[in-house]
């Protein structure tokens, strides 16, 4: 089992990463996938082909548990806003572990802050 919490909305979703269907949005078990199998709206202009930084995080913890950056992934988050040495594109980095990522404060259209609270969702 793997868990990915999704900061500041405090939404935890726990799978099974072998039994995970592709989304076909980034790569297969990315943060990106994830998201969207279970419905959180993490954006993703390009589709998550790597095109674009709408899909940034920033790794709060068990960055260990994602897949290594590659050149492409790295010079694509050249360009994000809030850059840090903790940032992946959703779309790249691959699950292989329990993680936790933050949503940075300029993309966090998706939920009222005020009225976020933590929920968890198995498959």
């Amino acid at each position: 089992m793997a868990r990915v919490t999704f900061l500041p909305a405090g939404i935890t979703v726990e799978y099974d990463p072998e039994t995970l269907s592709y989304s076909g949005h980034g790569k297969p078990r990315s943060l990106l996938d994830v998201a969207l199998n279970f419905d959180f709206p993490l954006e993703h202009a390009c589709g998550g082909s790597c095109a674009c930084t709408t899909c940034h995080v920033i790794v709060r913890a068990g960055e260990q548990n994602l897949s290594p950056m590659d050149d492409d992934e790295a010079d694509r988050l050249d360009m994000a806003a809030d850059l840090t040495l903790h940032s992946r594109l959703g779309c790249q980095a691959v699950v292989t572990g329990d993680v936790t990522v933050e949503i940075p404060a300029w993309n966090r259209n998706y939920v009222s802050e005020s009225g976020a609270s933590t929920l968890t969702k198995r498959s």
